[in-house]
């Protein structure tokens, strides 16, 4: 017994390491897979296939093994967190991602953590303004501006100021989110409230596809085999297989360790989009992102003792 107690307290070294590979490089290629796919389905109609898919498969596993369904309430904050992590974040990612590189868009993305810092400082005001938060959120500032900015010469052409924007709106709109995860009634299951959000950003995203009147322009029949198992990627992979890796290491590892992946994922997505999909490296590209880094990397790691105490964020997807 004490053997088997202590098996379940330490895992083995191969499965911590498997996992953190899943969310360092499987989240990371994601953005590669969503410019591949969004290249021929419409952005809003492939997110929602993305997580009406991987919602149904997370949702259906947790009650074949006898959870009980999400109440009424449950539901309810549910489809208010998916409005914003979903049908906001997550499709304006994908719009973005038709204008944007894939791994400029994964930078700009990086700049959640700050973002989630300010919405507790000025909504929730869990958190006190130090200088050095203030210093972290100029950084990351500074490094969008550098990204976008039509004045400063650093070679390259500065990201589309649409899909840049697009993708601040949709930090933003997952910081806030985050901060009302903490004070809305969910699942106590990790699983069953990630499948329950997916289910019902699923169902936000395809009602914005149909109004967007992205149904009437999609022919299946000529997507490519390639942009398919961009889609088939993102379910499995990216949701599926990339969410119970992060529940597992969040049960088994610190938050701090866990939470590296917003410093590594960037990167990944930059690499693979150069080696993958032509994708420029410029000084532009690694001065923003440099920047972005050091802002995500400051916030991350202030101590709890100069910001007030914060509960758990939001899973991510």
């Amino acid at each position: 017994m004490t053997i088997q107690l202590l098996a379940k307290a330490h895992p083995t070294k191969w499965k911590t390491l498997s996992a953190f590979a899943v969310i360092y490089f499987v989240w990371g290629s994601t953005f590669l897979a969503i410019r591949v796919g969004v290249r021929e389905v419409p952005p809003f109609l492939l997110a929602a296939m993305r997580f009406l898919i991987a919602g149904l498969v997370l949702y259906g596993w947790m009650m074949a093994r006898g959870e009980r369904s999400p109440g009424r309430r449950q539901w309810m904050s549910s489809f208010l967190l998916a409005l914003l992590i979903f049908a906001a974040d997550y499709g304006l990612l994908f719009w973005a991602e038709t204008r944007v590189p894939s791994g400029i868009a994964a930078v700009m993305m990086a700049t959640i953590p700050a973002f989630m810092a300010l919405s507790e400082i000025v909504i929730l005001r869990t958190q006190k303004l130090t200088f050095r938060l203030a210093v972290a959120l100029l950084i990351g500032i500074g490094g969008v501006a550098v990204l976008m900015s039509r004045t400063v010469n650093l070679g390259g052409a500065p990201v589309d100021r649409a899909g840049a924007i697009s993708l601040i709106i949709a930090s933003v709109c997952w910081s806030v989110a985050s901060s009302l995860a903490r004070k809305l009634p969910l699942p106590s299951s990790k699983v069953m409230r990630s499948g329950t959000q997916m289910l019902a950003g699923g169902v936000l995203l395809a009602l914005t596809a149909a109004i967007l009147g992205e149904f009437r322009d999609f022919r299946p029949w000529s997507v490519s085999a390639g942009a398919w198992l961009s889609l088939v990627y993102l379910i499995v992979a990216g949701s599926i297989i990339g969410f119970t890796a992060y529940s597992w290491l969040i049960h088994h590892e610190s938050p701090t360790k866990v939470g590296t992946y917003a410093y590594v994922n960037p990167v990944v997505a930059v690499l693979l989009g150069y080696l993958l999909a032509g994708e420029t490296i410029g000084a532009r590209t690694i001065l923003g992102s440099l920047f972005v880094l050091v802002s995500v990397a400051v916030v991350a790691t202030t101590p709890t003792e100069e910001t007030a105490a914060m509960p758990a964020g939001k899973d991510s997807a």
